[in-house]
């Protein structure tokens, strides 16, 4: 019980990631501007402080113009203490005559140096006003190297961060997604495995079976019994071919999915009607035929379990071109909102009271996995039945950097 509470848990955690990354972005966000709005509020304050140290410098400097005893104490705690905020003093006819804190270019002429003044005197009149001083002169400043390090430094700092969080998400997700398919492929192995031995007996038992007195009386079971063991066996083909590389060839595509349908009609309700339309009998697109056949067991089971065992499966098959070849399959069932096409792919996602929702999330393990095609929900609609939608390679041309949107203007 605990365990099944457990599975359960995860499952729902699963379902709900996409809210807890929302959740996570949503915070992360509001961390990162409480993190600017408390740096602009930093910058404001020392923005004024900085103000306040240049005006107490003008009025100093104009003290120092009309007063000239017992200036030491106004030099040397006053205007010799600026040590970071840039400076120029200009005089009536506006030339720059005293500065303080501008960097000059290495082995810069008088003239190069006058240049540099001026230029840095019209980005001081961009930042703020001058301070008069007396009628005759201004000082120009602006902010210092370390406000203005201050001011950016939250959004160099969110940069570096989000590259850091990008590189190690995208490294945590191959990673996640490398231990996913290890574990699917050691699962499915050692599934295969177990299934060797009572699947060798099974098979001794109906050759005993094929000739012994009872064949004739029985012949009918027997058979059907022979059907089963040699299903038993390509399922464990199956397995086995999860986490190797299959054999990807040339095959009929009619010809694998009546041979799926025409095993599944007698092992399903006999109230759901299923139908196979060709359209042409010789299309063939690159496959594994045991995995396919798979993926048309379980998305047609998907159908049989939304129509409560009561409705119709229509199976249509299109040669798009000579680059890909469409397989719908179309149920009556209770169908879906927009919102769950993507979801009905997740592991652990089933509206049954005692489903894993495994299913369609194989189903588009072997597509997309190992035949480099796509699967995904065409269209539904609630009450009238669902579509889904699967794309093959054909015999020329494989699949690459399609979206969804791309395959679904041409209708079965």
């Amino acid at each position: 019980m605990k365990n099944k509470l457990q599975d359960i848990a995860i499952l729902d955690f699963y379902q709900n990631k996409n809210r807890i990354k929302w959740l996570i972005f949503i915070s992360s966000v509001i961390i990162s501007f409480g993190s600017i709005f408390y740096t602009n509020l930093l910058v404001e304050e020392l923005k004024e402080r900085e103000k306040r140290q240049i005006e107490l410098l003008a009025k100093a400097l104009e003290y120092a113009a009309v007063n000239t005893d017992n200036l030491s104490f106004i030099n040397q705690e006053i205007i010799q203490q600026n040590n970071s905020i840039p400076v120029i003093i200009v005089n009536e006819e506006g030339e720059p005559f005293e500065h303080r804190n501008i960097k000059f270019k290495k082995r810069a002429t008088e003239e190069d140096k006058k240049e540099t003044l001026r230029t840095e005197i019209l980005k001081m009149k961009a930042e703020y006003e001058p301070i008069p001083i007396e009628e005759s002169s201004n000082v120009y400043y602006r902010n210092s190297e370390l406000l203005t390090s201050l001011k950016y430094y939250p959004y160099i700092q969110l940069s570096v961060i989000l590259v850091f969080g990008v590189l190690a998400y995208a490294v945590f997700n191959q990673s996640k997604v490398a231990e996913q398919n290890r574990v699917w492929a050691g699962l499915t192995k050692e599934t295969a495995h177990q299934l060797g031995t009572p699947i060798a007996s099974l098979m001794a038992w109906i050759d005993y079976l094929k000739n012994s007195p009872i064949w004739e009386e029985n012949k009918e079971v027997i058979q059907e019994m022979d059907k089963d063991v040699v299903k038993l066996r390509m399922v464990t083909e199956r397995f086995s071919s999860i986490g190797s590389s299959p054999s990807i060839q040339p095959e009929n595509v009619f010809s694998v999915v009546d041979e799926a349908i025409n095993y599944l009609r007698p092992r399903i309700s006999t109230k759901v009607e299923m139908k196979v339309n060709g359209y042409a009998n010789n299309i063939e697109a690159m496959l594994n035929k045991p995995l396919f056949e798979w993926v048309i067991e379980n998305v047609c089971k998907n159908a049989v379990d939304a129509m409560k065992g009561q409705g119709e499966i229509t199976i249509d098959i299109i040669k798009e071109s000579e680059r890909y070849v469409f397989v719908d399959i179309t149920d009556t069932g209770k169908g879906m909102d927009k919102s769950m096409y993507k979801k009905v792919f997740n592991p652990g996602f089933t509206t049954r009271q005692r489903g894993w929702g495994l299913g369609l999330t194989l189903a588009k393990r072997i597509i997309e996995g190992y035949h480099n095609g796509k699967i995904f929900v065409k269209n539904s609609e609630p009450g009238k039945g669902t579509t889904f939608r699967i794309v093959l390679n054909g015999t020329k041309e494989g699949i690459s950097g399609f979206k969804r949107e791309d395959f679904l203007g041409q209708k079965a």
